[in-house]
């Protein structure tokens, strides 16, 4: 009982450790891309490895653990592509980016002036 004690609160501290990261990660990166990134990656991990440490701890929750992790696999990165196409549409017509590699007209004028 202890061990098992011990095991969930540890992964729920390592789970905590890359929510803590993320956070810093949303206001250390330069931009939206590299916010998003840092946001998506990190805290999806954290939010499942406190997660699995809840169900180590009460094994009787499994079944609604699982639901919770298999709702967040399917949703953040759909909303974080979502937020990284609108930020990309954004800074598109605004005029921030100096090269646009997604844009195949631009790639296609680079070879033809080649």
């Amino acid at each position: 009982m202890v061990i098992r004690e011990l095991i969930g609160a540890g992964i729920m501290s390592i789970g905590s450790f890359f929510l803590f990261t993320a956070s810093i990660g949303l206001f250390r990166m330069p931009d939206v891309f590299n916010r998003i990134q840092a946001g998506t990656k990190a805290s999806t991990l954290g939010t499942l490895l406190v997660l699995l440490g809840i169900g180590i701890l009460h094994p009787d929750w499994w079944a609604r653990l699982l639901i919770i992790a298999l709702f967040i696999l399917i949703t953040v990165p759909v909303s974080n592509h979502v937020i990284a196409r609108a930020a990309y549409y954004h800074d598109k017509q605004s005029g921030h980016f100096e090269r646009d590699d997604l844009n195949s007209e631009s790639v296609t004028d680079k070879e033809s002036a080649e």
